[in-house]
């Protein structure tokens, strides 16, 4: 069950809020609950200490007499629910781009100064959210998890090109379709973790098997699907070639 976390400073609107969603969680079955409403954002982080479920988030910008923003609060709930569903509910339409330069990856940005505008805002968030996870549930997506400063965050195994020893000792540096991240690891823990979809290719080089498009034994070298070149080790030809007969008959 997802639960739902409003923070909000105009009661009123808190409350308008809670109502409308309660209503069409109950009117279309939707395995969701309040968790908690309020226009703390201290209460809200203190739950999310308590519950590490994955959450949805209804969240007002402005948090009128509150120690943080609702960009802030944004922030320090990705800290925790790196997977969590942000929205935002607030009457400075203009503020809308801050989501994309506070890195938030909102879900939506709902005006509240039109009632029935954000009513409707509001089930088409709870709408989308519900697709969205019974499709991630479809797929069976698994997740690699990693803790880069002091942000949590999951990556899809599916997502992930390849691991690579990074500059100074522990150093991880991690290849994904669309982004590279850094943090403190090791390559045979990671080799251990991953299993039988990871090759490690090289000492310093742990490549996701079905992303080996091409192998070039003259300069010992494989090619990526994105087109990207790595070494591999004398030792490890052998494997290389088997994983690549193995995905061939497949």
């Amino acid at each position: 069950m997802l639960p739902v976390y409003i923070c909000e400073d105009d009661e009123q609107i808190r409350r308008a809020e809670r109502l409308y969603l309660e209503k069409q969680i109950l009117i279309e079955d939707y395995d969701m609950e309040i968790a908690l409403c309020t226009g703390s954002p201290e209460a809200l982080l203190d739950c999310l200490a308590k519950d590490q479920r994955q959450g949805v988030y209804f969240l007002d910008v402005e948090l009128k007499g509150a120690s943080m923003d609702g960009f802030r609060l944004g922030q320090e709930i990705r800290k925790r629910d790196a997977r969590g569903f942000l929205i935002y509910v607030t009457a400075f339409a203009d503020l809308a781009f801050e989501t994309f330069r506070y890195h938030l990856e909102a879900l939506d940005y709902i005006c509240k100064q039109n009632p029935e505008q954000m009513y409707a805002g509001l089930s088409r968030c709870l709408k989308s959210i519900v697709e969205r996870v019974e499709r991630e549930q479809g797929e069976q997506q698994e997740y690699f998890t990693v803790k880069t400063l002091d942000v949590v965050r999951h990556i899809p195994l599916n997502e992930i090109l390849y691991f690579t020893t990074g500059e100074g000792t522990h150093r991880i540096a991690l290849y994904a379709r669309q982004e590279r991240l850094d943090f403190i690891g090791s390559m045979q823990e990671l080799e251990e973790r991953l299993g039988e979809d990871f090759i490690r290719v090289h000492r310093a080089y742990l490549v996701r098997a079905d992303q080996i498009a091409q192998i070039d034994r003259k300069d010992r070298e494989f090619i990526l699907k994105n087109g990207e070149h790595c070494p591999y080790s004398r030792s490890m030809s052998k494997r290389l070639l088997e994983s690549a007969a193995v995905r061939a008959r497949k």
